[in-house]
């Protein structure tokens, strides 16, 4: 991706949001993140939208990000409110942390992006704990043939516009082929592009080894 662009997007990110966040998104993020525990780790954390909904008992936090702009703009959000948190470098594909080291994996609007979901989705199932839980809420591809249409129509200048954000990714196929069964609920993202309004949220178990 075009790396001034990347800078562009960490500043535009939460404007964009906006309208999104305050119909619905903050409040599904707010009863997704409530239902964290113990080791925490976010993937492509952004800009710390996140943040305020993490419960005050999670034993760590650990925010992985890799883009140096939305780095910065999530550690000074951290710091802004007080939360303690490790910030590190690091894309969802390549997580510098050991075997079932954690026991949540916190996934908002990220794999729609990584550059490899499955190798993303197989580290997020490496660093779960036996017993620990993938959450996540994430835009997919529509089950309406007609948006499906206009998803596969648009993937490639949304994608340029959106930081690498893939509108018609099959997201629920990804975990499927990586061993992971999530519970999912459908919904739809309000305030946003229809091309990415098709929500699943939900968790998923730690597959078993």
């Amino acid at each position: 991706m075009n790396q001034a662009w990347l800078r562009v997007m960490a500043l535009l990110y939460d404007p964009f949001l906006w309208l999104g966040e305050v119909v619905g998104m903050r409040r599904r993020r707010r009863e997704l993140v409530a239902r964290a525990s113990g080791r925490v780790l976010e993937i492509g954390a952004g800009t710390g939208l996140n943040l305020p909904s993490y419960p005050a008992a999670v034993d760590e936090l650990i925010l992985a990000e890799p883009e140096p702009g939305m780095r910065g703009r999530l550690a000074r959000r951290s710091q802004r409110l007080g939360r303690v948190a490790e910030i590190i470098d690091a894309p969802a594909e390549r997580l510098p942390l050991p075997d079932a080291s954690v026991d949540t994996v916190v996934s908002t609007l990220v794999l729609c992006t990584v550059a490899d979901p499955e190798r993303a989705l197989r580290e997020i199932a490496r660093v779960l704990a036996p017993g620990g839980q993938l959450l996540f809420i994430e835009h997919v591809r529509a089950r309406s043939r007609w948006l499906a249409g206009w998803q596969n129509l648009l993937v490639r200048p949304w994608r340029a516009f959106a930081g690498g954000c893939v509108c018609n990714r099959d997201t629920l196929g990804a975990m499927a082929a990586c061993g992971l069964t999530p519970e999912v609920e459908h919904a739809t993202w309000r305030g946003m592009p229809p091309i990415v309004g098709p929500l699943v949220i939900g968790r998923a178990d730690a597959p078993l080894r």
